[in-house]
């Protein structure tokens, strides 16, 4: 265990790139897609930021989309911050305790999260071996009418393709934030941000993991069980040790 104190305490630089580009399903189908991306070349996979607890972000967030941008940090941030198309915006946040925490354009909610403007703050307070999991799932349908600014029924959703880090299989297989490897014995920490519009039931087949933090019932931490629901714009991290 790596116990956190204020004179490790460090300043965190990361910048965020607000890009726009497509989305390429598992079966070669393709949708409008934005991200917070690390650099100007587009991917549906968000930028993960990872921290420890105590540290201070220093974050800069430039819009390189034709349209203005909200940006806030779920639980520590308001949604107050709009981000002109072609301009940038810097921000210091405090990073006070451990967990997850989603980062996401709130604006015309949750339409332009839903586009996928949604990534994950990871605040540590171990040093056990960590992976990754941006879960959400698409409609493809909605994508395109969000683009041509046109209304959808949020009652009739009925999403098709689901993805962890803006990948399907067999993409995953590749996959060194997301793809779970470790050997017996070992404490191996997932971190989860269901950044979707669905309600997600994970099964763990065979083991159970120890809930180290949950954004919504933080009376839950502790718990051990084999299957975890996770609501959508919400977090869990979780333990397991094989």
């Amino acid at each position: 265990m790596l116990w956190v104190t204020e004179t490790q305490a460090t300043s965190v630089h990361k910048t965020l790139y607000i890009n726009s580009g497509e989305m390429v399903a598992v079966d070669g189908a393709k949708f409008p897609y934005k991200a917070f991306n690390n650099d100007t070349l587009f991917s549906a996979t968000n930028s993960l930021i990872r921290a420890v607890a105590g540290d201070t972000l220093k974050l800069w967030i430039h819009n390189r989309d034709t349209l203005s941008h909200g940006f806030t940090i779920k639980g520590l941030t308001g949604s107050g911050i709009i981000i002109p198309a072609g301009t940038s915006w810097y921000i210091e946040q405090p990073l006070k305790s451990a967990g997850v925490f989603i980062y996401h354009d709130p604006g015309m909610f949750p339409d332009n999260t839903y586009m996928g403007l949604a990534g994950m703050i990871v605040v540590s307070d171990h040093a056990h071996k960590s992976f990754y999991w941006n879960i959400r799932e698409h409609e493809a349908g909605i994508n395109d009418a969000i683009a041509n600014n046109q209304s959808w029924d949020r009652d009739q959703y009925y999403p098709v393709y689901f993805t962890i880090n803006g990948m399907s299989h067999p993409q995953l297989t590749k996959d060194t934030m997301s793809l779970i490897r470790g050997f017996v014995g070992d404490s191996l920490v997932l971190n989860i941000a269901n950044t979707g519009l669905s309600i997600h039931p994970i099964h763990f087949h065979g083991y159970h993991a120890n809930i180290l933090y949950s954004s919504k019932y933080a009376s839950h931490v502790g718990r051990e069980k084999d299957t975890h629901v996770i609501h959508p714009m919400e977090s869990l991290v979780l333990l397991v040790v094989p």
